[in-house]
């Protein structure tokens, strides 16, 4: 898996201004934008992934029920607006909600994360089951 240049600059200036300005979820959480990953996988083509970090963020299926409407909404109001800006469209959005920033793809057992894959269709996210 790798970051694909081109499209780090793509969101570079939204990136950096989510940064410094916290997003309002629906839950009422607060999130910033820690990065954006972009790998290929044979079968479900080019995927998007945009981390998030809000502080706060609990674990447990009570704590995820909370913030299913939250990653629904970061897909829709963030990650969908950028993606038909930065060139080829992926097959897949998968946006992730953590507790605080971790490392791409190391495992964490302190870091409280969840996250939703989802299919982008006719300007819209669609949830899309693991």
């Amino acid at each position: 898996m790798r970051l694909i240049a081109g499209i780090c600059l793509a969101l570079h200036a939204p990136a950096a201004a989510a940064q410094e300005e916290a997003l309002r979820l629906p839950s009422g959480l607060d999130a910033r934008l820690q990065e954006v990953v972009t790998d290929r996988r044979a079968g479900t083509g080019l995927i998007y992934r945009f981390r998030f970090v809000a502080e706060g963020l609990e674990g447990g299926d009570a704590a995820f029920d909370r913030v299913t409407a939250d990653l629904d909404w970061l897909c829709t109001e963030y990650a969908l607006p950028r993606i038909s800006d930065i060139g080829p469209r992926p097959g897949r959005v998968v946006i992730s909600l953590a507790d605080r920033p971790s490392t791409f793809g190391m495992h964490d057992p302190d870091v409280v994360q969840v996250f939703e894959a989802f299919r982008l269709g006719d300007g819209t996210c669609n949830w899309e089951m693991f």
